[in-house]
């Protein structure tokens, strides 16, 4: 049976469904938590909102509150049928059964709003999500999402640090990224022996900087940072010559931790015209 309501709209009884490791499940239960998230959305009538990993439903039915039409992609079957089966979501509540890096989101969309996107995401699938989800950026307005404080560090990171890699890179390249709050583990059920934190992204309609082609862009930096202790000469090697790497205006003696995004996009838009084919001789 569904849980009953109180007039506040929260569950009486929280239903407690097994948590399944293999989906990385923490399931949050914080009111506070939750309020400050859907604050920090502002979901209004009329935009298309989309939840990735609703689980029990605890941002679920606020989000449902404020915007009272809202899509949901869980993996877990249980947990969606058990959503989908809740009075509140008579009317507004969409269920999508699957798994959210398969997803499409340019079909979800449909010739309607830019999708406005909110999850607790499982720390195993975060990294690799936001990068599909960036993939189809051209159908989402935003995204706003709990992710492992440690990955938010990594994405807000400035140059010379340690946290300054890859992942900071590539996102810095299509989005514009803010850390909003942090969220201790007591927020959880079960609690995570890690901190969360919350963070915004907006994608953006043009690039944040030019870089020619995202597939090598993302070589080159994974093959900076896959030896960021060594200099660009050295870890660039076999794609760029130090020769080269100087006439982007870069010092090749540099490691690539102190490097700006906008001065990767420089080195992979000179590997882009350089490899790109002469349209002279297509026939």
């Amino acid at each position: 049976m569904p849980p009953s309501r109180s007039p506040s709209g929260w569950p009486v009884r929280a239903p407690r469904m097994p948590v399944r490791k293999r989906f990385g499940q923490h399931f949050l239960h914080d009111r506070a938590v939750v309020a400050r998230i859907v604050d920090a959305v502002a979901p209004a009538q009329g935009q298309h909102i989309v939840e990735i990993g609703p689980g029990r439903g605890a941002l679920t039915w606020a989000l449902l509150a404020r915007a009272h039409s809202l899509d949901a992609i869980e993996i877990d079957r249980d947990l969606a049928a058990l959503l989908a089966a809740d009075p509140r979501a008579a009317g507004g509540l969409r269920m999508h059964v699957e798994d959210a890096l398969r997803s499409d989101f340019a079909a979800l969309r449909g010739a309607g709003p830019r999708l406005r996107i909110v999850g607790n995401l499982p720390y195993n699938i975060s990294t690799p999500l936001m990068f599909e989800l960036l993939r189809q950026r051209d159908s989402i307005e935003d995204m706003h999402f709990m992710l492992q404080k440690e990955v938010v560090d990594r994405i807000t990171a400035r140059p010379g640090g340690k946290e300054y890699g890859r992942l900071t890179v590539m996102l810095a390249a299509h989005a514009q990224v803010d850390a909003l709050f942090d969220v201790g583990p007591g927020a959880f059920q079960p609690p995570p022996r890690v901190w969360s934190a919350v963070v915004r992204l907006r994608p953006c309609r043009t690039p944040n900087f030019e870089f020619g082609d995202d597939r090598l862009l993302r070589m080159l930096v994974t093959a900076a940072f896959s030896h960021r202790r060594k200099t660009l000469r050295n870890g660039l090697k076999g794609l760029l010559s130090a020769v080269e790497i100087e006439g982007c205006g870069i010092d090749p003696g540099l490691r690539p931790e102190v490097l700006e995004p906008a001065q990767f996009g420089r080195l992979a838009a000179h590997l882009h015209a350089r490899t790109a084919p002469d349209p002279r001789q297509i026939p």
